[in-house]
């Protein structure tokens, strides 16, 4: 099958679930407010779908693994510590908690400044292949230290406010504020811009840094831009709707063995495409059939740490 039919049944089967999320149960008394939630909701899940593809793609080029995400940064973790910090701190009566704006603002700005300090820190002189493993060794390590910070301040908290905090753990497109949803599109587009004019260079760092350097691209450089739009993708993503670990993992993945190709325009169009169906595909679920007893993210992260370890038993195979 060609890769233009490929593209074009995930095109269709993505128009397919949107339509179908859109759709069920309208009426002609309720169409207008039914509409009216849905549609925020879909905007949502479409720029979720293609952040964390894109930065998921991206971060396994850079690093040369195909089994990475950016989570291994301790994004996701850091982003759940400081949901607890402000509310084991100041309550969840605190405007931080109450105005979304802030928190999404708070959230997103210490995330990538956080990621930014990381990258000074490490990438100084020659950035060669022990630096990244560095990053990803100090991303796993303060990423734990953060998740056993929050795991303390959950265990003794009021239950009352673990209420508050536990409905910011998961991911949730329930309930999407329209102006942070405007704000995380402009930052999302503006990042997706840059990075088109980094999709051939991409495609020859995929072939290993020596390659690239011969090749004449300037990998230390473009390696470290990548990292930091990577990070912003990611702090923007999660602040808007919550830590989705292993969606671009799956996505990704499927997607290299549905196309059989490495170029980046392909690979990341058809990885969002995927996870646009995953996740609207999963929203249905969760309001369909499951009526609201687990959030999505529970469902992605167990199909996609199911996948996750289907591909560490392919590689230990191979």
């Amino acid at each position: 099958m060609k890769d233009r039919t490929k593209f074009l049944i995930l095109v269709l089967l993505a128009l397919l679930v949107i339509g179908l999320y859109l759709s069920l149960g309208l009426t002609p008394k309720n169409y207008k407010y039914a509409l009216s939630r849905r549609v925020p909701k879909v905007i949502a899940i479409v720029a979720t779908a293609f952040s964390i593809a894109v930065s998921t793609g991206v971060f396994q080029t850079v690093t040369n693994n195909n089994i990475l995400t950016p989570s291994v940064m301790g994004l996701d973790s850091l982003y759940l510590l400081i949901q607890t910090l402000i509310v084991f701190g100041l309550g969840s009566s605190s405007r931080l908690v109450v105005d979304s704006n802030l928190n999404f603002l708070l959230n997103t700005g210490l995330m990538i400044l956080f990621s930014v300090l990381l990258f000074k820190v490490l990438f100084r002189g020659d950035l060669g292949s022990h630096n990244i493993f560095r990053l990803l060794l100090i991303g796993m390590i303060a990423g734990t230290f953060f998740q056993s910070l929050s795991s303390f301040m959950q265990m003794i908290i009021d239950p009352n406010e673990f209420l508050v905090l536990q409905g910011r753990m998961f991911a949730s497109f329930n309930s999407i504020d329209t102006g942070i949803l405007t704000v995380s599109l402009s930052i999302m587009a503006l990042v997706f811009v840059v990075l088109g004019f980094y999709l051939r260079k991409l495609d020859v760092v995929a072939l290993g840094r020596d390659h690239a350097i011969n090749l004449g691209v300037d990998y230390d450089k473009l390696v470290q831009k990548m990292l930091v739009l990577v990070s912003v993708l990611v702090s923007v993503s999660t602040g808007l709707v919550g830590p989705i670990t292993f969606l671009g993992l799956m996505v990704v993945n499927v997607a290299r063995q549905v196309l059989k190709k490495v170029k980046h325009g392909s690979l990341l169009l058809a990885s969002s495409l995927l996870g646009v169906v995953a996740l609207i595909g999963g929203q249905l679920l969760v309001e369909r059939v499951l009526n609201f007893a687990a959030p999505i993210s529970v469902l992605i992260n167990f199909v996609g740490g199911t996948y996750f370890i289907y591909l560490m038993l392919r590689e230990k195979s191979t």
